[in-house]
């Protein structure tokens, strides 16, 4: 059975000078504020698509590389990953950074790195961003 997810946004204004909110549908955490300031210039309070794109991101591909490891035989004890999406405003998201640090017995440098490859290119997230450049910048090996 297929499981659907939802969010909400709201958006007053114009968008240089309007504001808005964006929340899970399921509670996850509060509802966050949105600010073309915050999307573009400066990330002083709130969030902006592209850090919840960061997060859903970095979540995903850590699902998808221990997924491949265990199936591999190599369960991780832990697996830390940052996803940093670029965003330059009149062009859009301009490509998405993947960094992991795990933790794997058993496993050398160069098993991480390739289950990272796999894992980049087999997340569901990686996936639906097909249309933008993803690359693995940091794998390293505890």
């Amino acid at each position: 059975m297929a499981v659907e997810s939802r969010a909400d946004a709201t958006w007053n204004g114009d968008l240089a000078s309007g504001n808005g909110t964006v929340a899970p549908a399921s509670g996850a955490f509060p509802e966050l504020p949105l600010t073309w300031r915050n999307r573009a210039e400066s990330r002083e309070h709130g969030t902006s698509p592209e850090e919840l794109i960061a997060a859903a991101h970095a979540g995903c591909f850590s699902m998808a590389l221990s997924l491949g490891l265990a199936q591999g035989g190599h369960a991780p004890e832990r697996l830390q990953t940052s996803a940093h999406v670029g965003f330059q405003p009149g062009e859009g998201i301009t490509g998405i950074r993947l960094s992991v640090r795990g933790r794997v017995p058993g496993l050398d440098q160069a098993g991480f790195k390739e289950a990272a490859e796999a894992a980049k290119a087999t997340c569901p997230v990686s996936q639906a961003l097909k249309g933008v450049e993803i690359t693995l910048e940091e794998v390293t090996l505890e």
